[in-house]
């Protein structure tokens, strides 16, 4: 089997890769149009940002697995990948803590104007009465929208600054948030109007897209601080231009809706000057929030960890396109472990239009007998299991209702 790394991965990762028993194609430079002609005879393949196309997995014709080298897989067409039953798999949460360590970064800098004094001391000018006026963080309460790994990271830090952290999500409740030590908003214009600071932490999808518009930014006190270090399209990119010029609004940004690609230039009119003491201003990073040495060697070892699984032992850790069954009936089947016997069982099953979901077969020590446990969609009628039951080398047939019936 071949390995096609279709992106930049750590070299260590490259290393344990090609220890295991696949073909390593290193090819980090790769297009979305030249990876549609080189994934042709790959058997798994490995991407960051590279997007994955339908057009490339029509050529996919040995393709097995693709893993995400992080969290997110939107440039993956998982849909398509679903129709050739390949599995796609991502590594969730392995660079959260470099992105909750930026967040608190910009928070920081923001606070501070870090940044503005930098430059500052650099063109020869002592400015200490106007970059000490400095509000502090220490008391203020930030606001984590999506309470992810990312979010859960940026919480623990916030904790330590001292601020008070209140935590929303769709899937975030009261209890868990208590378990959590941080208050529960109930909606997000609760979050806005409670929080001096708010950090954004949701994947992109049509119903968080512009979660962050006008409504959101004039509940917000007076010269609060918003970080998007998550996806640009969270936030309405006009509604926030609006706020940080009438309301002060302060905003730390690490991602962009217009971000160059392949080139080292950008222009942008969201960095305007700052205009005085209650002015809002914009500080931003080029898209490095999980670039840290620390980050990539551990999205890099979670990668080898999933392909080895795979190669290995035929299971897919974190893998993001396989459904939980809907299986409502379990068939227990204990048989001798002869050539075909299964075989029948199923061909049973087919001609009695029993759809199976799922399937595991254990063998008994010594190999003469073995239990089948099949997950089906409706239960066998009696004369299926009764043809069953027919052969001479099933010992015993039983049908178990699912919990998930009743």
């Amino acid at each position: 089997m071949r390995l096609l790394i279709a992106d930049k991965l750590h070299p260590r990762a490259v290393e344990e890769l090609s220890a295991l028993p696949v073909e390593v194609i290193y090819e980090p430079e790769l297009t979305k149009e030249s990876l549609e002609q080189r994934i042709a005879s790959a058997g798994v393949l490995v991407v960051r940002s590279t997007p994955v196309t339908a057009t490339a997995l029509d050529n996919a014709k040995t393709l097995h697995l693709i893993v995400r080298a992080g969290a997110e897989y939107q440039s993956i067409d998982v849909r398509a990948a679903s129709r050739r039953g390949i599995y796609v798999a991502n590594c969730p949460g392995k660079n959260a803590a470099a992105v909750a360590e930026l967040v608190m970064g910009l928070l920081v800098a923001i606070d501070r104007r870090i940044v503005d004094s930098v430059t500052s001391l650099r063109e020869g000018q002592w400015r200490r009465a106007e970059y000490s006026k400095a509000e502090g963080l220490y008391g203020k309460t930030i606001g984590i929208v999506g309470m992810g790994a990312v979010g859960r990271e940026v919480a623990h830090r916030a904790k330590a600054f001292g601020l008070t952290v209140m935590g929303y999500s769709r899937s975030l409740s009261a209890v868990r948030a208590a378990e959590l030590g941080i208050l529960h908003a109930t909606s997000l214009d609760e979050l806005a109007s409670k929080s001096h600071v708010v950090s954004l932490h949701l994947p992109i999808n049509e119903r968080t897209r512009h979660i962050v518009g006008k409504r959101f930014l004039a509940a917000l006190p007076p010269r609060a601080i918003l970080i998007n270090a998550a996806r640009a399209d969270l936030v309405d990119q006009a509604a926030l231009r609006e706020a940080v010029a009438t309301r002060g609004l302060r905003v730390g940004l690490d991602v962009y809706s217009d971000e160059p690609r392949g080139k080292d230039e950008y222009a942008t009119d969201i960095f305007g000057p700052y205009d005085g003491e209650n002015a809002g201003f914009v500080y931003g990073t080029p898209h490095i929030a999980a670039a840290t040495d620390q980050a990539q060697l551990a999205v890099a070892t979670e990668t080898v960890r999933v392909i080895r699984s795979f190669l290995l032992e035929g299971h897919v850790p974190n893998v993001v396109n396989v459904t939980t069954s809907i299986a409502n009936f379990q068939v227990v089947i204990r048989m001798q472990d002869k050539i075909g016997t299964f075989a029948n069982v199923l061909s049973v099953l087919k001609r009695h239009g029993i759809n199976v979901e799922e399937v595991t077969n254990s063998v008994f020590e010594g190999g003469g007998a073995s239990c089948a446990k099949l997950r089906v969609v409706s239960r066998p009628s009696e004369m299926c299991l009764q043809e069953i039951r027919a052969f001479d080398e099933v010992l015993h047939v039983d049908v178990v209702t699912l919990p998930n019936l009743a």
